[in-house]
C-alpha cells in the first residue's frame, strides 16, 4: 500500500542542534570520562528528543537531526577507506571543518547509516521519515585530492561506495532518502559529469529520492535540473526572496520542488502569516501537489529553542496554506512516491 502525507508535506533538511547535554557528553568521552557506551546512550538520547521535537512542531517527514554526526564530509570520510585527516578549515565565521585528504583508493569497508536508520526507524513517531546522505560530488569537492588523477574519477568511485550504502538502506526498510549535493554547482565545467555520477550513486534504488541544493549561484545548475534521477529536488529559496522560481520555471523544472521557507543563517523566527504568504507565491509558480515545505537548509547552526519555533511557524504555516486549498476542492494528501 502507498504510505500517504498531507499535502504541502512539511520536512526538514536534516540536521537539527545537539542538545547542550549531548556536546557536553562529546567531551567528556574525549577526555576519557566517560564511556563509549554511555556516549552511544547519550547519541541515542539525543535522536529521541529531536524526534520529540519534530513530532510536537508538526513535522510530516521528520529526521533523527544527523545528531551522531559531527560534519556532513567527515562522518563519512572517517568510515571509508582512503580518507586521512590532517586538521580543521574555516567555513565561514566561527564554524570550523576537518578537511579529509584522499590519500588511497576510496573503499567501502562497512555500512555507513544503517544502524541509524534501524534505531530511528525504532523511536520515530511516523514510517515517513528521512535518511540523510551526502552525495559523491560533494564528498569529493570538500576534500583535498592527494591520490586521484582527477576529481572526476574521485567523484565515480565515490559514487560506486554510495550506491552500496543506498542498497544497504533500502534493504532495511529505508522509504525515503535525501541525497546532499549543496557543491554540485560550484563548478560549471564538472556539470555534466557531476550529473552522471550522482545518477550513478542512485542506480536501481527503490525508494523516495531526494536531492538537497542549497547557496550559490543556481544558474549554474537550472538548465540541468530534469536531468537528476530523483524524485524531487530541495533549496534554500527563502534567503533569496524566492528570486530563483522564475529560473525554475524557465528551464521547465518538472519534478517535485522542496521549498526552503526559513531562513537558517538568521535567528529572527518568521510568523506563520509569513510562511503562508511566501507558499502562496510559490504556488503561482508550481503545482501545490508537487510542493513540500522545508527550510533552507539544516537548523545545526541555531540555538535549538529558535530552530524548534521557526519549525512550528513553518508548520502553522503550511496549515494555513492547506485550509485555503481545501476550499479550493485541492485534496487533503497526496502520495509518497
Amino acid at each position: 500500500m502507498m504510505a500517504e502525507l498531507p499535502i504541502l508535506p512539511t520536512t526538514v533538511i536534516g540536521s537539527y542542534p545537539r542538545p547542550k547535554w549531548l556536546r557536553e557528553a562529546i567531551r567528556l568521552n574525549k577526555a576519557g570520562k566517560l564511556s563509549d557506551e554511555e556516549l552511544t546512550e547519550a547519541f541515542n538520547d539525543a535522536a529521541l528528543s529531536v524526534l520529540h521535537d519534530h513530532y510536537v512542531a508538526g513535522i510530516d517527514v521528520p529526521t533523527d537531526g544527523e545528531v551522531k554526526r559531527d560534519e556532513m564530509v567527515e562522518y563519512f570520510a572517517e568510515r571509508l577507506k582512503g580518507f586521512r585527516f590532517y586538521g580543521p578549515v574555516r567555513v565561514w565565521g566561527t564554524a570550523y571543518y576537518v578537511k579529509p585528504a584522499v590519500v588511497s583508493k576510496i573503499e567501502y569497508l562497512r555500512p555507513l547509516l544503517v544502524d541509524e536508520f534501524l534505531y530511528t526507524k525504532s523511536i520515530s513517531y511516523t514510517d515517513n521519515f528521512k535518511i540523510t546522505i551526502t552525495g559523491p560530488y560533494t564528498l569529493a569537492y570538500w576534500s583535498y585530492n592527494e591520490f586521484y588523477r582527477t576529481r572526476k574519477d574521485l567523484v565515480f568511485d565515490l559514487a560506486k561506495v554510495i550506491n552500496q550504502e543506498l542498497h544497504n538502506l533500502v534493504n532495511v526498510g529505508a522509504k525515503i532518502i535525501q541525497i546532499d549535493e549543496p557543491a554540485i554547482h560550484s563548478t560549471k565545467e564538472d556539470i555534466d559529469w557531476a550529473i552522471e555520477a550522482v545518477n550513478e550513486s542512485l542506480k536501481g534504488i527503490d525508494a523516495k529520492l531526494v536531492m538537497h541544493i542549497c547557496y550559490g549561484d543556481y544558474r549554474i545548475i537550472a538548465p540541468y535540473l530534469n536531468e537528476f534521477n530523483v524524485d524531487q529536488i530541495n533549496f534554500a529559496l527563502k534567503i533569496y526572496d524566492y528570486k530563483y522560481l522564475d529560473l525554475f520555471k524557465k528551464y521547465d523544472y518538472n519534478k517535485e520542488i522542496g521549498v526552503g521557507v526559513i531562513d537558517v543563517h538568521n535567528r529572527r523566527i518568521e510568523s506563520p502569516e509569513e510562511v503562508k504568504k511566501d507558499i502562496l507565491s510559490v504556488i503561482n509558480y508550481f503545482e501545490p501537489n508537487k510542493i513540500w515545505i522545508n527550510p533552507d537548509c539544516g537548523l545545526k547552526l541555531l540555538p535549538r529553542s529558535i530552530a524548534f519555533q521557526k519549525m512550528v511557524s513553518m508548520v502553522k504555516g503550511t496549515q494555513m496554506v492547506r485550509e485555503e486549498l481545501k476550499k479550493k476542492g485541492y485534496t487533503d494528501t497526496i502520495s509518497l512516491r
